[in-house]
């Protein structure tokens, strides 16, 4: 078993020493053993990566903080939530508000001091930072449009109903967090995680099939809705998605969840619940890099996979359907939401919600919402979608939000709108180069190289992030732009704007200034072959990769 696993077994169900380490105020950092139980509670041990040599070299510590990620199911925010949580941007963290690509919001630059604080004042608006990391069931995504009709109400019902039910029963978040005190406990039964927790995390999403901007089939747990008229009758189950790998370690590799059954929406408990046994029962506990539940469907294959689930479900699940064609609408700008109101989708480049330059994102947000009395939605694309505005105030709030520099949907390209990068440098310890502080130069580059060929208008999906564990799922969609080294970019080309095909690496360290002359020869070949209503990754699909490498272009791309 890896260290962690003897960890969780003698935590006393998550507590172990956290209490009194962060009662500790002679130490910035906590203990390894802690930093593992704190992921549990909704946080990570970081520090700041860029002045970290310097602080060395003057023999001072490392600039120690914590990132504090909170559960928001389907991404659903009442105004009250939304303004709390800014106002912890200023008390507790660096002054920004940063939006997930799975519907959460997290904080970044929390000193230990304030870590207990920050997160009772979470639990304080009815929300929780529990189980947003560490090896249990995370926050549950659905379909992020707030559209008013029985379907949606089901999505998102479903959504908060399974965030609840699969929260582990431990006492330990309040006791410690809110009451703030280790209250002795030596450890609640888990009937549904047990002692040890699980493998690794695991990631559920459910997805209205007009509406997959979730990644469904990015998930250890894909649920598809069986829509009937204005209900959800039923859903087919896909397992073993998940898009984290290391370089140049082939026993780990991205993968699309495969369907696996169909169960009646009265059974989506129960059949969740069998999936997530599966992965506590098979999952590989000696090595954190294979214990994700998509290496147990490959290895053990779909036929014992169905056995087993059978055994915890009760019975075999009904054979899956045939998946229905997935579609990703467009959330930004103004959409009437079926009850005489509307929401405005906001682009938010890397999810940032901060105040830089000339835009006021986050000033500007705050007494709209306030005045208003909005509904914020946090999306997958990790935008903002600003649901309940009445029409008679629709002219008011775009006022509001572009008096202080806002961008809307329309002005920004295409490739800006659909373009996801994580965190990366300087907060991430696993980045291996820059993902969201390169993500508008990055992007302004390609930008060019489209519109050289006539094509900056098309709706080309681009993912960015500091190191292959997929945090910005960059091996669906059309681009893939994973870190490889300091500086340089390994580029995957070939999957669908749809998320229902991966991709594949067509270049291997590409130098940072070089990636948009990597796509060049692409864009050219695609302006001038592609078939009709061919979107750009289907057109890499359909040539492979051997074909684009042969394209006249650049060939100084790779590190010297």
């Amino acid at each position: 078993m890896s260290g962690i696993e003897g960890v969780k077994a003698a935590s006393r169900g998550l507590r172990g020493d956290i209490a009194t380490e962060l009662a500790d105020a002679t130490t910035p950092q906590v203990t390894e053993a802690t930093y593992g139980l704190l992921k549990f509670h909704g946080t990570y041990e970081q520090h700041d990566r860029d002045t970290a040599t310097a602080l060395k070299q003057a023999g001072q510590e490392k600039d120690w903080q914590f990132m504090v990620r909170v559960r928001i199911p389907a991404g659903r925010l009442t105004a009250a939530q939304y303004l709390a949580l800014d106002d912890l941007a200023d008390r507790h963290g660096n002054g920004t508000l940063r939006i997930t690509t799975r519907q959460t919001i997290q904080f970044h630059g929390i000193a230990k001091r304030d870590l207990r604080e920050t997160i009772a004042a979470v639990d304080a608006t009815l929300l929780t930072t529990f189980a947003t990391c560490g090896d249990v069931a995370r926050n549950v995504m659905a379909t992020a449009a707030p559209v008013k009709d029985g379907v949606h109400a089901m999505l998102e019902e479903s959504a908060r109903m399974l965030s609840a039910a699969l929260l582990p029963r431990t006492r330990a978040h309040h006791a410690i967090f809110v009451a703030g005190e280790d209250d002795g406990t030596e450890g609640e039964e888990e009937p549904l995680y047990g002692a040890t927790y699980l493998p690794r995390k695991f990631k559920i999403g459910l997805a209205h099939p007009a509406d997959n901007s979730i990644d469904v089939l990015a998930n250890d747990l894909g649920l598809i809705a069986e829509v009937t008229g204005e209900a959800i009758t039923g859903w087919i189950v896909c397992v073993g998605g998940g898009h984290g790998m290391t370089h140049n370690k082939p026993r780990t590799y991205p993968r699309l969840a495969t369907p696996v059954g169909r169960v009646d929406h009265a059974d989506l408990l129960a059949a969740v619940e069998a999936v997530i046994r599966l992965s506590r029962d098979f999952g590989d506990r000696s090595d954190r890099k294979r214990a994700r539940l998509k290496y147990v469907i490959d290895d053990m294959g779909l036929d014992w996979v169905k056995d087993r689930l059978a055994e915890r479900f009760g019975r075999r699940m009904d054979e899956p359907p045939a998946l229905p064609t997935l579609a990703i609408p467009d959330h930004l700008g103004w959409h009437a939401q079926g009850d005489g109101r509307w929401w405005l989708g906001l682009p938010v480049p890397s999810g940032r919600i901060a105040d830089l330059g000339q835009v006021k994102l986050r000033a500007a947000l705050r007494p709209v919402i306030a005045r208003f009395g909005l509904s914020p939605i946090l999306t997958p694309q990790q935008d903002i979608l600003l649901a309940d505005v009445a029409e008679a105030d629709r002219g008011a709030v775009e006022r509001s939000l572009r008096s202080l520099g806002v961008e809307f949907a329309e002005d920004r390209s295409p490739l800006a709108r659909w373009a996801l990068a994580c965190p990366a440098l300087p907060t991430c310890g696993l980045a291996l180069a820059e993902a969201e502080r390169v993500r508008e130069p990055m992007i302004g580059a390609i930008e060019a190289a489209l519109a050289r060929h006539g094509l900056l208008d098309e709706r080309i999906s681009v993912r960015i992030t500091g190191c292959p564990n997929g945090c910005a799922r960059p091996y669906a969609g059309d681009i893939g732009i994973v870190g490889r080294m300091p500086g340089h970019y390994a580029l995957h080309v070939g999957g669908d704007f749809e998320g229902t095909r991966l991709s594949y690496m067509l270049h291997d360290k590409v130098k940072e200034a070089a990636v948009a002359d990597a796509l060049a020869p692409l864009f050219a070949a695609f302006a001038a072959l592609r078939y009709s209503n061919e979107g750009f990754g289907d057109f890499c699909h359909r040539l492979g990769r051997d074909a684009l490498l042969a394209l006249p272009g650049p060939t100084k791309l790779a590190a010297d």
